[in-house]
């Protein structure tokens, strides 16, 4: 192993000693989009294309950036041909986070501890695919591995929710696994005749029929009952912006039977149903005593002939300009006012928002709760070294560093776990270069204590999960 990648980032003996005191920390991984279906099955991966490449949409940014053919990013050449696609562009990825989460995946996962390249590409996935036909690179092997605690994937609430009923009849002491209620097929409407569909779906899962508002909220609330029963203890939602528009229930009713019958609603419209529906799963939240994750300010599908062949997460969306702070603070009062606000976790896409956000995070708390409003991780195109600190100087300027939820990995890859790692890396950096300017104090064992919080404790005291009580 190089010393360049063992002290990745860490750019101080203050750094390492710190980092080295908390790099073995459980990980709570609170937001994910790994595929439940092959945790559940727990099949080997058939390469390092396979658990590397497909579906991870930075890969695909990358290598179209660097004039590659769609074919070997979402398309179909073989496995072995993307993977080289990859290998080529990898190099040229300095300055961009892909390169250190590189590094970190490999040597974290599979000891490599050599950059890829063209040079080493056959080694590294010759190597690399020997070891995922072991039993130790299973899918529940490598969360094990990376000391995966608590993870939750993302979740339609019109899923069946079959393969978490099946990981928790195996569940084992080591990864908890559990859903996240992700509505938003049901808030951001793509046309009436999706949002209809989504509703037969709706349907059959909750075993009811839906002619009507109250019958659509009654499914609506039985899978969020059955997420809950599963062990999700959080909501999340995907959201341009968010407002409190006081769509009243007649209103609402008016626009739910609009659509119902083919109609379409226009952008005013739209914002007061999803204004409706977020205020009543926010009080279900609360009721529940869930969290409530606001993932706000992307603007998705941008290239209609990419999302035209591969559908959502294709890698073409970008940092939207939207205005979030008068609607933001407007929809948080009104479930305060109504003494109905969960926790929630506040994401912002675009930079400019970082303080804009943070400050929000202060406005609304409640006693014997730190932290109740939290202003979540760099989110995104902002998970990058700089965005990452600058998040966290923003959050540190303006509320408690010390209360802080940390990182998620918010992937695909079952090998981006080393996202935690790179996250503890420049946290533990970032306070041993201020330790060392003398703007904190040099007391290494109360650094520890308070990283200790943002790596792990602080997640997993912030949310009532089941496992707590196992």
């Amino acid at each position: 192993m190089s010393k360049h990648n063992e002290n990745l980032l860490l750019q101080s003996n203050f750094a390492i000693d710190l980092y080295t005191r908390l790099a073995t920390l459980p990980i709570i991984d609170y937001h994910s989009h790994l595929s439940v279906e092959r945790l559940a099955s727990n099949t080997n991966f058939k390469n390092l294309t396979d658990i590397w490449i497909r579906g991870d949409h930075y890969k695909w940014r990358a290598m179209r950036l660097n004039g590659m053919p769609e074919s070997v990013c979402s398309g179909t050449a073989s496995d072995e041909d993307k993977y080289k696609a990859w290998a080529s562009t990898a190099p040229l990825t300095l300055r961009n986070p892909l390169f250190h989460w590189n590094c970190l995946e490999l040597r974290l996962n599979f000891s490599i501890d050599r950059e890829l390249s063209p040079t080493t590409a056959q080694g590294i996935w010759e190597e690399a695919n020997a070891l995922l036909r072991t039993e130790d690179f299973r899918p529940m092997a490598l969360l094990k591995r990376a000391r995966v605690k608590v993870l939750c994937t993302t979740d339609d609430p019109a899923d069946d929710l079959r393969h978490h009923i099946a990981l928790r009849l195996n569940q084992t002491t080591e990864t908890h696994v559990y859903p996240t209620f992700r509505p938003d097929a049901a808030c951001n409407l793509q046309g009436g005749t999706a949002f209809r569909m989504w509703i037969e779906r709706l349907a059959a899962v909750a075993n009811s029929e839906i002619k009507n508002l109250t019958t659509f909220l009654t499914a609506l609330r039985s899978r969020h009952d059955e997420f809950h029963r599963l062990g999700c203890r959080v909501s999340d939602h995907g959201l341009e912006s968010i407002d409190a528009q006081g769509c009243s229930e007649s209103a609402a009713e008016f626009l739910f039977a609009s659509l119902l019958k083919g109609g379409e609603l226009d952008q005013e419209q739209m914002e007061q149903w999803r204004s409706f529906l977020m205020q009543r799963i926010g009080e279900w939240n609360h009721e529940r005593g869930w969290v409530m994750m606001l993932h706000l300010g992307a603007q998705r599908n941008n290239n209609n002939r990419i999302y035209s062949r591969v559908g959502l997460d294709n890698g073409c969306d970008s940092i939207g300009d939207f205005s979030h702070g008068r609607g933001l603070n407007r929809f948080l009062n009104s479930l305060d006012k109504a003494g109905k606000l969960p926790k929630v976790i506040l994401f912002n896409s675009n930079p400019r928002d970082n303080l804009l956000f943070a400050t929000i995070a202060g406005n609304f708390f409640e006693d014997g709760v730190p932290g109740k409003v939290q202003y979540g991780p760099a989110w995104w195109f902002l998970d990058t070294s700089n965005g990452i600190k600058d998040q966290f100087d923003a959050l540190s300027a303006v509320c408690l560093a010390h209360r802080f939820v940390g990182m998620v990995t918010d992937s695909r890859s079952f090998l981006s776990f080393s996202r935690h790692d790179y996250f503890r890396r420049l946290i533990c950096n970032a306070y041993a270069s201020d330790a060392l300017a003398g703007l904190i104090p040099q007391d290494i064992d109360r650094l520890v204590t308070s990283l200790e919080g943002i790596f792990y404790q602080n997640a997993w005291d912030y949310f009532d999960w089941e496992c707590k009580t196992c």
